[in-house]
């Protein structure tokens, strides 16, 4: 493989929406790329095709898993910087908090722990808002990276993603690694490929009619695009080293998100609810229903973040939520996962 003019970057779960996008800015600025695949055999890469084919860098695959020591050490060994993308992210609540802790945790420690003895330049890690807006003793201000969430407070997967971030900073200063840690919100953007397993999908059922109401939920939102070339730039700028970013381009209620696109789509023949669900529907809900409870869990939790720090310190550049949603919505209709309508008379 050649090496990059650039350097070359492990980005873990090469498979994953947010991971797909980060592979494909670093290709083509001339980055060499090799990402992590559970399995070398099955791993379905056809999604990144059109950025390897274009790509200034080289790319290649490497097998390695969250839950497993195997592979590490090979997948990080010739890597000038890592991202560590890869978690397990539930869309509906786990029946135990270590299906998803347990992976977190475990991956990240194998990941810095393996690039430390590989000798890196820098490990970027992918955190969550969750990390920092599960406190109510922040609830009443705007968040920045100063804060973090009250474990006591969070749901499995914010205690994972807690959990791991605060391993991760052990990890780099027992190791002496140079470590970056970023928090996007709900990340939506245009898809690689037809999958439901992202924040993406919200956009996808508000189109569908697959929303007859609108959970009562509150979050800021990230585009994922604008977070792909958030991590390539935590990477970059010297002064990113041993700092948190948050990286968001706006907040609201889902409310407020099906607005936009009714706004946008409803005269285009889609049929698109903006009623609120009830809190106590969905608290009901919860009781029996796995993926009402992992809305439930987020009930009252306000995500007014800054993204001022990664604006002035990395010159991140982020587009505006609309826009975001719009093309999440647009990118959906044009790739066939969601059917074209006719326009309203």
């Amino acid at each position: 493989m050649n090496q990059g003019r650039r350097g070359r970057v492990l980005v873990t779960g090469a498979t994953g929406f947010v991971a797909g996008h980060c592979i494909g800015d670093l290709l083509a600025r001339g980055y060499d790329v090799r990402g992590t695949v559970r399995n070398l055999k099955t791993a379905d890469i056809a999604h990144l095709r059109p950025a390897i084919d274009q790509a200034s860098g080289a790319f290649e695959l490497a097998e390695a898993t969250l839950d497993a020591d195997e592979g590490w050490a090979e997948a990080v060994n010739g890597c000038d910087y890592v991202l560590h993308v890869a978690s397990p992210i539930p869309f509906k609540a786990p029946r135990h908090e270590d299906e998803v802790i347990r992976p977190a945790v475990g991956g990240t420690t194998r990941v810095l722990t393996a690039a430390a003895k590989a000798g890196v330049k820098r490990v970027v890690c992918t955190s969550s808002l969750d990390v920092v807006t599960r406190n109510r003793a922040t609830a009443t201000r705007q968040r920045t990276e100063a804060d973090w969430s009250e474990l006591a407070e969070c749901s499995a997967y914010a205690k994972s993603k807690l959990l791991a971030e605060k391993r991760a900073w052990n990890l780099a200063a027992d190791h002496g690694i140079e470590l970056t840690v970023v928090h996007p919100g709900a990340i939506i953007g245009p898809p690689l490929q037809a999958k439901r397993d992202s924040s993406a999908d919200i956009v996808r059922r508000m189109l569908a009619g697959e929303m007859p109401v609108i959970p009562p939920l509150h979050l800021a939102f990230t585009d994922v695009r604008d977070l792909a070339a958030g991590h390539r730039l935590a990477l970059e700028v010297p002064a990113a080293k041993g700092n948190r970013y948050i990286f968001a381009n706006g907040h609201l209620p889902m409310t407020g998100i099906a607005a936009i696109l009714k706004e946008e789509y409803g005269p285009r023949g889609y049929k698109i609810a903006t009623r609120p669900l009830p809190a106590w529907v969905l608290r009901a809900a919860a009781r029996v229903n796995s993926e009402a409870k992992l809305g439930a869990d987020m009930l009252g939790i306000q995500h007014d973040v800054t993204a001022e720090k990664a604006v002035r310190e990395l010159g991140w550049t982020p587009r505006s939520l609309r826009q975001s949603v719009l093309d999440t919505a647009e990118s959906l209709i044009s790739a066939g996962i969601i059917r074209p309508r006719k326009p309203s008379k």
